[in-house]
């Protein structure tokens, strides 16, 4: 553990001290896009963070190789090198597309590539678990398909919701760990070194989120752009694809005894099929949403558009941080939900434990619905919108209301702007006569 501890403080510190420079970069070769009407941010925001993102995998590997306990990752597998030569081409596209704007088609074909290089390098799914049946042993084509579908629709699901500050990579980072717990028990709970190379995938991912995330927190200074959301996707894919496709199942000895607890006891080789899609289901819903709304609309597939859930969270009266917050709730209550299912599956508790988080989960959803009022003696510890209304003052004299009204009728001097007009002149002059700003 000390050894993945020292793999993710070195990524995370790479990728945070070169976001800076990357920033002055990205500001200095023009990438920098107009606002478009989809956009959240109201100021043009450089990108190309994604660069900073690289250059931490490259710096979390180096390292690694160098570590007694990881070197045997390098030595036994090839996946290293072959999620590497993935990552590079992927990150290429998404920087050519974050400076030039490239075809949508073109970055799928890139990305289709991408996944075929690491398949040619040898991390591809080659057998599946089933329930009831075994493990089943997939044939060349077969298991070159179901990872390049898996690589995509991963890759797809990031960019997707790569929409407000800091969400893309909060998520994913929320994933990361989530996968990080199961592929380590993997490796250590069972001693399957075939399970050392995603421990170490996700905890570099890991770090590659952790470091870019100060920059990236709302307002963002910068943004990852399709180089870095593409590229922790295809990271996030390549940890489920090698645990699917390396860890044999019948070395866990889970197809013994009843049906029933075969069952149980095969939990923990099921959930790698589930928990690529679980730590991301709210990306893969917002593209599956996405798809089905655009071409209901008879639109392209990949145009642009303000639908995703974010911008509905925005929509219904949420501020960007809460609306940031409540996707990072929803996305660790699945991700940790699932993996504590898959360790206890036979405990009652997790259940009653998932269910209450979920309903205080629709009660943050909902929280723009209503304003709740506090009681008096609680007013002076929260927020002023959550305050009873001040007291009307009581109805002035006629008198002094005609007086009021015949002042409110008076005109206005020239040159008078609305914020002066609130005051009195002669008091703004006497301000600005003893030296200070009206």
């Amino acid at each position: 553990m000390r050894d993945y501890l020292l793999t993710l403080c070195v990524t995370a510190a790479v990728t945070y001290l070169l976001t800076g420079p990357v920033r002055k970069f990205a500001i200095a070769a023009g990438a920098m896009p107009e606002i478009r009407a989809r956009d959240v941010h109201r100021e043009p925001t450089p990108r190309l963070g994604g660069i900073a993102m690289f250059f931490g995998l490259c710096a979390g590997l180096l390292v690694a190789d160098h570590l007694p306990n990881l070197n045997s990752v390098f030595e036994l597998s090839n996946e290293p090198r072959a999620l590497l030569s993935g990552a590079a081409l992927i990150w290429l596209i998404g920087v050519l597309d974050d400076k030039f704007e490239i075809d949508a088609l073109i970055k799928l074909g890139g990305q289709m590539i991408a996944a075929g290089v690491m398949v040619m390098q040898g991390l591809t799914i080659l057998w599946l678990p089933i329930p009831g049946i075994g493990t089943v042993a997939l044939t060349q084509w077969q298991g070159t398909l179901l990872t390049v579908a898996l690589v995509v629709i991963t890759i797809n699901a990031v960019n997707f919701v790569d929409g407000l500050d800091g969400l893309a990579a909060g998520m994913v980072c929320i994933a990361a760990a989530a996968f990080f717990l199961y592929a380590y028990r993997i490796w250590y709970g069972f001693t399957i070194e075939a399970a050392a190379p995603a421990t170490l995938f996700a905890v570099i991912l890991m770090g590659m989120c952790l470091g870019f995330l100060p920059h990236n927190m709302h307002p963002a200074r910068i943004f990852m752009g399709d180089s870095g959301s593409m590229l922790i996707g295809l990271v996030l894919a390549a940890s489920a694809i090698s645990i699917t496709g390396q860890v044999d199942p019948d070395a866990l000895k889970i197809f013994e005894g009843s049906t029933r607890e075969a069952t149980h006891a095969a939990l923990p080789v099921f959930i790698p099929l589930l928990l690529p899609l679980t730590i991301i289901a709210i990306p893969v819903a917002d593209l599956v949403l996405a798809i089905v709304r655009r071409t209901w609309n008879g639109q392209s597939p990949f145009a642009a558009d303000r639908g995703h859930l974010h911008h509905r969270l925005l929509e219904i009266g949420h501020s960007h941080s809460r609306a940031v917050l409540i996707m990072y709730f929803w996305s660790a209550l699945i991700a940790f939900g699932t993996l504590a299912y898959s360790v206890h599956s036979a405990s009652m508790w997790i259940v009653l434990v998932i269910v209450a988080l979920s309903a205080i989960g629709l009660v943050l959803l909902l929280l723009p619905r209503f304003t709740p009022r506090a009681p008096r003696w609680a007013e002076s510890f929260v927020p002023p919108r959550y305050r009873r209304r001040a007291v009307r003052p009581e109805a002035p004299e006629p008198e002094a209301s005609a007086a009021y009204e015949a002042e409110e009728r008076a005109p206005v001097p020239a040159g008078v702007n609305g914020a002066t007009a609130l005051s009195a002149l002669p008091e703004l002059h006497d301000r600005r006569k003893a030296g200070t700003r009206g």
